[in-house]
């Protein structure tokens, strides 16, 4: 069975350009234009691993991890969540790993350093 993850970005070209990467990679991807978005896929799926922009309309990457780690995935592992930003301040990444990012990856990015922060997380 295929790993699956979902896209969360506000942008149609990062979107498209992460699931041609995630789909080389033999990834099922679904994609959500917000936090609001993600978060109603994620209470009625649950993803692998979750690829999330920090800055999104309706609902931030920040706040949307706040909600998703309210949600109860029982005894399934909780999905991994990469942050995908531009954002790069030391403060910023500290702030999204002590949120629940399990890792974090600088746009552009490209297939090798995506692959390479999945390992990381112990997805791909």
């Amino acid at each position: 069975m295929s790993k699956s993850c979902l896209v969360v970005d506000d942008s149609k070209v990062i979107r498209k350009v992460a699931r041609h990467i995630l789909e080389s990679m033999a990834f099922a991807v679904d994609e959500a234009a917000d936090g609001q978005e993600a978060l109603t896929f994620c209470r009625a799926n649950r993803p692998d691993v979750i690829l999330l922009d920090w800055n999104m309309p309706v609902m931030s990457g920040m706040e949307f991890l706040g909600a998703f780690n309210d949600l109860d995935y029982g005894h399934q592992e909780r999905p991994r969540v990469v942050f995908c930003t531009t954002e790069n301040s030391i403060d910023h990444i500290r702030a999204a790993i002590e949120a629940g990012a399990d890792e974090y990856v600088m746009k552009p990015f490209d297939r090798e350093t995506l692959e390479g922060k999945l390992q990381l997380v112990g997805i791909a």
